[in-house]
């Protein structure tokens, strides 16, 4: 018997985590059902139009390169459509669901089979669960939590493999888009420095019933191991900074009061943090407009605009603030 357990589903007074989205669930028709004349109806407050193609799930799963020795991780398993053939492949399938019909529909698909005990699903909010090893990850991730499901999986540990999800084609695409594009943003800069992003089939509307109204992507998401020697959040929130007006010089962005005041008050806290007794404090110390003047007037970040940099620049960029005191975090 496949294996059913409760995660940490949200409140039920509170609001569902997929609500107001209009997202493909990893479900389909394309395998028997026990009733055909009763098919489970998508319940599209939470996102679910059923993926009607059975080629689309066989080049989802053929793009998963799965094991007979993976454990797979499936995120919104829906009916079992993708479940089913990716049990035949590998050696056990974590499948995390939050509607509870649809736990019931992949249960009812895999018992009374050879492959029954190879199934263990978490009913729950996937981002309020704490995720389990996996080798791979096959996702059709809902619209709204596509982000957030995305920079789960990147701070995962131990590392998998890869990740195989579908999602919105515009995300996807801001997933793997290069400077000076126009999508590419804050969303780029962060996965990429984590992850290598490759696309791997574009999917229509029409292969989901009922039909979504935005077409969709399939990507690969395999982790950078080992991971850049950085700071994430300190990373992030001089990302945040830039990218908030990309398209404006890095002088003009970080010279505006608001940030002014945030990076004195960062640069007051290390200086205090690093000091000994606070003594350094009663020195005379740089002015902040000072040091990013400092920095910015460098030949290789004069001028220059977040949008059309690398994520080499952008970590020398860093090294070159924290150097001097500047912090972002």
């Amino acid at each position: 018997m496949p294996k059913a357990f409760k995660g940490r589903a949200p409140p039920s007074a509170g609001p569902t985590p997929y609500s107001a989205a209009s997202r493909p669930s990893a479900t389909g028709s394309h395998a028997p059902q026990r009733n055909n004349n009763n098919l489970v109806s998508a319940n599209t407050g939470l996102g679910q139009h059923f993926l009607k193609n059975p080629a689309v799930v066989a080049a989802i799963i053929e793009r998963a390169s799965l094991k007979p020795t993976d454990v797979v991780l499936e995120i919104g398993p829906g009916t079992g459509n993708m479940t089913v053939p990716m049990l035949e492949k590998c050696k056990r399938v974590i499948a995390v669901e939050y509607d509870d019909r649809m736990v019931r529909e992949v249960m009812k698909r895999v018992e009374d089979t050879p492959h029954s005990s190879k199934l263990s699903i978490v009913q729950g909010d996937v981002l309020k669960t704490a995720l389990p090893f996996f080798d791979v990850c096959v996702a059709n991730v809902p619209y709204q939590i596509s982000s957030g499901i995305v920079f789960k999986l990147l701070s995962h540990r131990p590392a998998f493999r890869c990740a195989v999800l579908m999602f919105q084609e515009e995300f996807a695409l801001r997933l793997s888009a290069k400077p000076g594009e126009a999508l590419y943003c804050r969303l780029s800069v962060n996965v990429q420095l984590l992850a290598r992003v490759d696309q791997l089939m574009k999917v229509g509307k029409n292969n989901f019933r009922p039909p979504p109204k935005v077409e969709s992507r399939v990507v690969r998401i395999e982790l950078r191991n080992p991971p850049p020697p950085v700071n994430f959040t300190e990373w992030d929130g001089m990302i945040r900074l830039l990218f908030n007006r990309k398209n404006k010089t890095m002088r003009a962005v970080l010279m505006t009061k608001s940030t002014i005041k945030l990076l004195e008050d960062n640069y007051k806290t290390h200086l205090s943090l690093n000091s000994d007794g606070g003594s350094a404090m009663d020195t005379d110390v740089p002015k902040v407009t000072e040091l990013i003047e400092e920095v910015l007037s460098m030949e290789e970040w004069k001028n220059k605009r977040a949008a059309k940099l690398e994520i080499d620049d952008f970590l020398s960029l860093l090294a070159e603030f924290n150097k001097r005191g500047i912090h972002f975090a």
